[in-house]
């Protein structure tokens, strides 16, 4: 039935291909989608007969189990143009290229996604993620975002129906599948605005470890009110606004001394230590097992437990 319904529907496809990570097991069925029409039907079709289904983006936030994902994968390939509307309203499907609504926004002189220059994955990953940079979040301009809820039912959520939250949001915490969103831009200054986004992009490739295969930050900053007052001390030269005062995850990592450590082919980076890299032929389980250490080891130091910012998906 399912190859019926989803004559594009592949078996047993290997995820590695699909993530920033190049880590990955098969999806027991995977299937691209270029139309949104393409993805209601895979989810309806997937609902019918009970299989489970996960709607990816890019895959630059995603760690995928080493024995693969049951059921099906739908890979949003959704590119249809990004649209400039009235008010300095711009329109863009979930699928686009962040980078490319990023780049037809200071094309059309407007400001508010420039922060965001360099930032991997897609427009409606994050969203979901509620990527943020440099002060900026992707929360600061949404107007509202069109989506599947948890029952595949078609929604239409403003900003503050949204959910958004430290690099979260409803549609990560529930599972939702963003499909477009609008945001609210303002008038700027094209050429300003294009070299605040490279240089964006230049600290991206001098600071983080862009030269191996990568998942992107591997946990949430710490805030500075969640830390007890002897380490508010220690790292008070370390606080950035992000966009409510934090402490780098890295430091705490740096702290307990293990920047550089190794699991297998997988490597918490030297270069950015909230990044784990892939130095070829990593495994899930190597990335996990220097997850739980940096867990353990920051929590026996310093009495905090780092949130993770990528998701497992087994």
């Amino acid at each position: 039935m399912l190859k019926k319904e989803l004559p594009g529907v592949k078996k047993q496809v290997p995820l590695a291909a699909h993530t920033t990570f190049n880590i990955g097991g098969p999806a027991e069925y995977f299937l691209p989608a270029t139309t949104q029409k393409e993805i209601l039907r895979a989810i309806k079709t997937a609902k019918k007969i009970k299989l489970p289904v996960f709607v990816m983006g890019g895959g630059s936030n995603l760690l995928v189990s080493d024995s693969g994902v049951r059921g099906l994968v739908v890979k949003n390939q959704v590119t249809s143009p990004v649209v400039l509307k009235k008010n300095n309203v711009v329109e863009a499907p979930a699928g686009a290229v962040l980078g490319k609504v990023i780049d037809f926004s200071i094309s059309k002189s407007l400001q508010g996604l420039e922060w965001a220059g360099g930032l991997p994955g897609t427009f409606g990953g994050g969203i979901r993620g509620n990527a943020g940079a440099f002060g900026g979040e992707m929360k600061d301009t949404i107007v509202s975002v069109r989506a599947l809820d948890d029952q595949f039912n078609l929604r239409k959520l403003s900003n503050g129906e949204s959910g958004f939250s430290y690099r979260s949001s409803i549609f990560k915490r529930k599972n939702w599948v963003v499909l477009s969103a609008q945001v609210k831009l303002k008038k700027g200054n094209k050429k300003k605005l294009k070299e605040i986004s490279n240089s964006r992009k230049d600290y991206r490739k001098e600071k983080h470890p862009l030269e191996y295969p990568n998942a992107g930050s591997v946990f949430k900053n710490v805030a500075v009110k969640d830390l007890a007052p002897i380490f508010q001390s220690e790292f008070a030269d370390k606080v950035k606004q992000d966009p409510f005062p934090i402490v780098p995850a890295a430091w705490f990592i740096i702290g307990a001394g293990l920047a550089g450590k190794k699991v297998g082919r997988a490597q918490i980076s030297q270069k950015h230590s909230n990044y784990i890299v892939n130095l070829g032929g990593a495994k899930a389980k190597d990335v996990l097992a220097l997850i739980d250490m940096v867990k353990n080891n920051v929590k026996n130091k310093y009495g905090i437990v780092l949130e993770m910012e990528v998701q497992y998906l087994e």
